[in-house]
């Protein structure tokens, strides 16, 4: 077949300031040094990307806590045994702070023989012991805690990295020792994660445990911005038919350094036969010449005579997998980008894994989860001499109408667009709405153009420093209570996550063409922010509904604003010289400007996923996109008692604004899909009282 067009989904210029590298007096990135001015809180919670030095972070802060605020010991408690090494001793006094971080080795039980239940003596130990710092995994930490109590965890601070595998559902064990520890309220607790969310779009903190947390938030475009040496960071999906086999080489450029995922081998992009992928992948990339005797790499000359070192962690003899891990891990070629060329995993090379020199991260299939992809893009955006762009790249395969496995097909399609919608939110800078009023002024620190603030007008306005945009809306309902500024300021991600893992409505989304947007902005967006925050006032839970609408629909329209031909948003330096990435925030600028007044209702009206569609137009043939469409349509349900209800309930605030309910023969579909679940539910009624 003719060779697809990959076509990136985001792709985003950085500034190139330095800033996110460079260390204070103390030795502190600015992540670390944000984090540590709130080292005196019990529950903190730090949200910040791979790379950005969460590890280091809670070293500084448990030392505090340890000298300063009276606690016994600290326990790190980390998802897989691999992470451990994270939080080896550190000589911190060497680059200004007050002490060293030292784990004694028998302590660090992520290097211990033996198995997660085996180790829970050595916990026992530790607790009972003079020693001030443990690190172990999530397992044995759950194991301990269900052996010896909560109460023997009394005046510690316990530390949860890759916070997100912790669920408010009562079946995860750890989530529910982090609640019994709340509860209990002796001991301080720190969680980490790059990832705040989780695939299975389950809650990881009930929304009261949540709200005891005090938050750490730096983002991705903070991290990427400050960079030395990473300028671009291209995201994008590709879509293949018949053996991924076939066409990896499309994708797979040996001259970058790259992870590549192959798929599970219950997916239906496996051949089922996972040591033969990677004979094939290998025997694709040139000629054998055999595996390295001292690192178990795999060596392979390409038709130019260069010799590619293969790191193989599919293979399932324990004993060369585990030279090939250990070769991988070696602290003495951290930072030789010629250690190894390629790394070829399917389960492992995921979270927690450091390598600094990945360029490309190639993922077959779709995984597990948005966890999942957001770790694996983690993977390849370290910062490092030499490497300027970065990307990521999902082989998803084609849907095929004649397969039996076309429902799960469309699915992983869906997620793939799903994943790519968050990753262009979590990359965008961050939003700072507030409503239009009369009487306000500008904001110190930001720039609203040439002409200055204008009070008649919805201004928008750029702090330079922060890459922060600040956009009046008009009709924007402002959070009242703590609570939902909370939400609006830290947790607008999250909402954007739910909306777009929600099949339904992202189905409707992409392939009805009669879906009125208002259905998906206000009644699908407003259904997961009541079942999100329940306890909020209702017009707390509409005021955090518009600042997750307007967040997503302006990143879109931003993008779309940038680019309208390539449905990507990029800036591209003039001259060689790296310029501020004020693509994006121009995009949203001119959109914000080119309309006659930005308002809700405006903002409402648009589709959050149209520019979705456009991109998957490009990346997938028209016959496919209409089977897909197809499949989607067979399944469509008219209307469901819960939509309906939640249409009438937008049609009681209608008539509160407007005087009236809205009609059944209105020229506004908007308006006529209200009035339709009014009906709707008559019906309903009329139904069940003559029944």
């Amino acid at each position: 077949m003719s060779k697809p067009t990959a076509v990136p989904s985001v792709s985003v210029t950085y500034a190139q300031d330095g800033t996110s590298t460079k260390s204070n007096e103390l030795g502190m990135r600015p992540m670390q040094e944000r984090a540590y001015q709130k080292r005196g809180e019990q529950y903190l919670l730090i949200k910040s990307p791979p790379a950005s030095g969460k590890s280091r972070a809670l070293m500084f802060i448990a030392l505090d806590k340890l000298e300063n605020q009276g606690l016994q010991q600290a326990i790190i408690v980390v998802p897989e045994k691999s992470i451990g090494s994270s939080f080896h001793n550190e000589p911190l006094s060497q680059f200004g702070f007050w002490a060293d971080w030292e784990v004694e080795p028998r302590w660090n039980l992520c290097d211990a023989p033996g198995t997660d239940g085996g180790k829970v003596d050595a916990v026992q130990k530790f607790l009972e012991s003079e020693a001030k710092a443990l690190v172990c995994t999530h397992a044995t930490f759950r194991f301990a805690v269900e052996k010896f109590g909560i109460a023997a965890f009394d005046q510690r601070l316990i530390a949860v990295d890759e916070f997100h595998h912790v669920s408010a559902n009562p079946d995860n064990k750890l989530g529910d020792h982090i609640r019994q520890l709340m509860t209990r309220d002796k001991t301080h607790i720190v969680a980490m994660t790059g990832s705040y969310f989780r695939g299975d779009a389950e809650a990881v903190l009930h929304p009261e445990d949540e709200a005891k947390f005090d938050t750490v938030t730096y983002t991705y475009y903070e991290q990427l911005n400050g960079y030395q040496y990473l300028k671009q960071l291209d995201i994008g999906y590709y879509f293949y038919s018949g053996s991924y086999t076939d066409e990896i080489m499309a994708v797979l450029n040996p001259y970058e350094k790259t992870i590549l995922h192959i798929p599970n081998v219950n997916s239906r992009e496996s051949t089922k036969d996972k040591i033969r992928e990677v004979e094939h992948i290998i025997d694709e990339l040139g000629e054998w010449q055999g595996a390295d005797p001292d690192t178990g790499f795999q060596l392979v000359q390409t038709a130019d005579g260069t010799v590619l070192k293969i790191a193989d962690l599919v293979d399932d003899d324990p004993n060369k997998r585990d030279k090939v891990a250990t070769a991988l891990k070696d602290p003495a070629q951290k930072n030789n980008r010629d250690h190894v060329d390629i790394i070829i995993a399917l389960g492992m090379a995921k979270e927690g894994f450091d390598w600094i020199w990945c360029e490309h991260a190639l993922t077959v299939g779709y995984r597990s989860s948005l966890t999942e992809i957001v770790q694996i893009i983690g993977r390849a955006t370290r910062d490092a001499p030499g490497k300027t762009r970065a990307r990521f790249t999902n082989l998803i395969a084609e849907p095929d109408a004649a397969s039996e496995v076309v429902t799960e097909a469309v699915n992983d399609t869906l997620k793939a667009i799903a994943a790519s919608l968050l990753m262009e939110q979590v990359l965008a800078p961050r939003f700072e709405f507030r409503p239009k009023r009369r009487e306000n002024e500008a904001t110190e620190g930001f720039d609203y153009g040439e002409e200055g603030y204008k009070p008649d007008d919805c201004n928008v306005g750029i702090n330079t420093e922060t890459g922060q945009i600040q956009i009046e809306i008009k009709g924007l309902t402002e959070p009242q209570s703590a609570e939902a500024q909370r939400i609006c300021r830290d947790d607008l991600n999250e909402l954007v996550t739910a909306f777009v893992q929600d099949t339904s409505t992202l189905e409707q989304g992409l392939f009805n063409e009669e879906v009125v947007p208002e259905e998906l902005t206000q009644v699908r967006m407003g259904k997961i922010i009541q079942e999100k925050f329940p306890e909020l006032e209702q017009e707390d839970q509409e005021a955090v509904r518009q600042h997750a609408i307007a967040a997503l629909n302006l990143v879109q329209q931003g993008k779309k604003a940038v680019s309208e031909d390539s449905g990507t948003y990029t800036t591209k330096p003039s001259d060689g010289e790296p310029t501020k990435n004020t693509a994006l925030i121009d995009g949203v600028k001119q959109f914000a400007l080119s309309v006659t007044e930005l308002d809700m209702d405006l903002i409402d009206s648009i589709n959050p996923f149209g520019e979705a569609y456009a991109i998957l137009a490009k990346t997938m043939s028209e016959e496919r996109l209409r089977q897909v469409a197809e499949v989607i349509a067979a399944k469509r349900v008219s209307l469901s008692v819960d939509e309906a209800r939640e249409l009438a309930k937008r049609a009681m605030r209608f008539k509160q604004e407007k005087g009236r309910l809205p009609s059944l023969t209105a020229a506004d579909p908007w308006e006529k899909r209200m009035a339709e679940g009014i009906a709707f539910l008559q019906r309903k009624v009329k139904e069940e009282n003559d029944g």
